[in-house]
């Protein structure tokens, strides 16, 4: 399983500035609020869900929230290729690794 949040790849990617890792983090804590009610609402468009997950799923990478950027690939695939059958468990499972990792910041 990957881990919450690759702490490695953050100092990487805000040059080992831990007030910009802080700013960047809450930036994608505003993003996951507003993006995960969207992807996981099975009244929206399937290609709009996609979006939302898609991106998500850079946002977490940008920032190594590897769990969350995997499990927001996973549905953008399902949702494409029109598999809603793994949706619930994959969309409880993103929920599930948001809170998980806000939760570390």
């Amino acid at each position: 399983m990957e881990p919450l949040l690759d702490r490695a790849h953050l100092a990487h990617q805000t040059f080992g500035d831990d007030d910009l890792a802080r700013e960047v983090l809450a930036l994608f804590a505003g993003q996951c609020d507003r993006l995960v009610p969207g992807l996981t609402d099975p009244g929206l468009d399937a290609a709009v869900r996609a979006d939302l997950a898609h991106t998500l799923k850079g946002s977490a990478l940008g920032v190594g929230a590897t769990r969350v950027a995997t499990l927001a690939g996973r549905i953008e695939s399902a949702l494409r290729a029109g598999d809603g059958a793994v949706l619930p468990d994959l969309g409880a499972g993103l929920a599930r690794a948001v809170r998980e990792t806000l939760a570390l910041l």
